[in-house]
């Protein structure tokens, strides 16, 4: 995979895209990063980017030319996905990161100042994205979250490519409870079920201890889900239980 990031701030980037998984993905070859700053792309003899907007205002917007000029540039022949990063975005979730992760070819714009050119949205980008209800000062983080996201979804990204599938929202539920040595800590015991080595019995476990938590804490997940029968008498269980710890 190869991701092209534009952004008046490469320097942000260098410790993210070297660090960790990201780095080790690309030391792997697995992904292949090129961060560039659009303002080298400006035909202004000072680099410039932005302007005022038309009809007055406050704040400042990006022209179109550097941008245009900017993924031109990266993309060659190609036509990869271009992203704007923007709150006015769809909503980003698992679903969209795994299919972007189906992707050869990513290419996120950054952007600052008030806005952009509404032909930037219009005829250069392919996707816009939001990763939630706030306002950041800038598409970097943003862009990076959604980069960590996809990345891990290659292949021989993660040491272990079932922690991928085993994620929370990667199946519609959040992750079940996790416990390591020792068995017994200030008192505090790893759940008898998980040291029983009845595979079976430890998957059910888990499977139900994903309903709980989805239930307990994003129940608005449980409304999407086809659930099975045996789900469905899980979930129903884990209800009574919750009820009854209400009444102590």
């Amino acid at each position: 995979m190869q991701i092209n990031i534009l952004t008046l701030f490469p320097e942000m980037f260098s410790g993210v895209l070297s660090s960790s998984i990201l780095g080790k993905a690309q030391e792997k070859g697995i992904v292949q990063f090129e961060v560039n700053n659009f303002r080298d792309f400006s035909e202004s003899k000072h680099g410039t980017v932005d302007d005022t907007p038309y009809g007055g205002g406050g704040g400042m917007v990006l022209k179109p030319e550097p941008l245009f000029r900017a993924v031109e540039a990266v993309a060659g022949e190609k036509k990869p996905r271009v992203i704007l990063m923007c709150p006015q975005g769809v909503p980003y979730n698992q679903k969209l990161a795994e299919e972007l992760s189906m992707e050869e070819h990513l290419v996120f714009i950054c952007g600052h100042y008030e806005g952009y050119d509404e032909r930037i949205r219009e005829h250069l980008v392919t996707d816009e994205i939001s990763i939630g209800d706030y306002v950041l000062t800038g598409g970097e983080l943003a862009a990076m979250v959604v980069i960590d996201s996809v990345v891990r979804l290659q292949p021989g990204a993660l040491g272990n490519q079932t922690s991928a599938v085993e994620d929370s929202f990667s199946t519609g539920l959040l992750e079940y409870p996790h416990y390591t040595r020792p068995a017994e800590f200030r008192g505090w015991k790893v759940p008898d079920i998980l040291l029983s080595g009845h595979h079976a019995n430890i998957v059910n476990w888990r499977l139900k201890e994903s309903l709980r938590r989805t239930y307990e804490r994003r129940p608005d997940l449980l409304e999407k889900l086809e659930l099975t029968t045996e789900m469905k008498k899980w979930l129903k269980e884990i209800e009574e239980e919750k009820k009854m710890q209400d009444k102590l």
